[in-house]
């Protein structure tokens, strides 16, 4: 599968660790939600990132514990995934990928978790007007993550 492809030439990765291990299955997940959608970005024939998401149900708007209040308009498209491979960071593919991804999505925000300890990976996505909401950590073998939440559509 191709976005397994891309993901097995991320570094940071290590094969070896448990919760990357787990990443097909996060994929499968995502890919069989309702609304999924997924944007694959190329040089010309050979893959270089992708971005993919989809929209959270009522009950499953994990982000909703670190506001208050909550915004009443507050449908939600989870942005799962945005990965570029080294070669084409600082490009701008990432940022392409992104905006590629929400365009035209008619939920009100955009959420995402982003690794703690990756700052620099935060303040890009700070850059794109999402804002640090809280942490929070969905599994026991996962990292720490900030909690990220942008307004789409007012």
């Amino acid at each position: 599968m191709l976005i397994l492809d891309v993901h097995a030439k991320i570094p940071e990765y290590s094969p070896n660790d448990p919760f990357v291990q787990r990443f097909p299955w996060f994929v499968d997940h995502w890919g069989g939600m309702p609304g999924f959608t997924c944007v694959i970005g190329y040089d010309r024939a050979q893959p270089v990132g992708f971005a993919y998401g989809g929209p959270l149900t009522d009950g499953r708007e994990w982000w909703r514990d670190h506001l208050d209040p909550v915004p009443e308009k507050s449908q939600t498209y989870a942005v799962s995934e945005v990965m570029v491979r080294p070669e084409w960071r600082k490009t701008g593919t990432a940022d392409r990928l992104h905006e590629a991804l929400l365009e035209k999505r008619d939920e009100h925000l955009a959420v995402l978790l982003v690794d703690t300890t990756h700052p620099k990976v935060e303040s890009v996505y700070e850059s794109w007007g999402y804002n640090r909401v809280g942490e929070r950590q969905p599994f026991a073998d996962s990292p720490v993550f900030a909690v990220m939440v942008k307004t789409l559509v007012a």
